[in-house]
């Protein structure tokens, strides 16, 4: 039932693309198990239209597509390697024809929203969103900022750069008078011999 109702928004914003019924088309009758491990399973299949609908548990799987909510993450984050870790079983082409729909679909989410909500709920939504992301951004840089510094100067675990750079050629010229001792032992040597 749940399904039912998040797929009609779904099912609207991809009949807006007309490169996505089309592409969908083909595949009438197929039906894909989305699982994503361990809080969601569902079947859903492509109709004539293009549109997806809900299926009942009895029906023929086509192609299982199973992935992790961690996973669900870096796809949304439209991380490209992630497509590679996605585990599929069945119909491998329906499966890489998802993929190629869900790479390329461009959503724009304010929009999308306005149609279920309205415009100034909407904006309001998404540009709390966007403060939210930017907040958290700045939170973290503060928060590892922070630490530096306490570990640099308050709880020394951390070398400061410049200490680094002493030590590199201190390094450089020990390795130096290293060498030039070597030298000097190798003509001692040969003096004695």
């Amino acid at each position: 039932m749940l399904a039912s109702v998040a797929l009609a928004p779904f099912n609207h914003f991809l009949l807006s693309e007309s490169w996505v019924k089309k592409r969908l088309q083909p595949y009438a009758g197929k039906t894909v198990q989305l699982c994503i491990l361990p809080f969601f399973n569902i079947l859903l299949t492509v109709q004539t239209s293009g549109k997806l609908s809900t299926s009942m548990n009895n029906a023929t799987i086509d192609t299982t597509v199973t992935l992790t909510p961690g996973l669900l993450s870096r796809l949304l984050a439209h991380d490209e390697d992630a497509y590679h870790e996605i585990s599929i079983s069945g119909d491998r082409l329906f499966a890489e024809e998802l993929f190629f729909i869900s790479k390329n679909l461009c959503w724009d989410v304010e929009q999308g929203l306005s149609q279920i909500m309205g415009d100034i709920l909407a904006h309001r939504l998404v540009q709390t969103s966007k403060d939210l992301k930017q907040w958290h951004g700045e939170t973290i840089r503060n928060l590892s900022e922070t630490l530096v510094e306490y570990w640099v100067e308050e709880q020394p675990l951390l070398a400061k750069s410049v200490h680094i750079y002493e030590f590199i050629d201190e390094v450089n010229t020990l390795s130096e008078d290293v060498d030039q001792l070597e030298i000097r032992v190798e003509k001692i040597n040969k003096r004695a011999s």
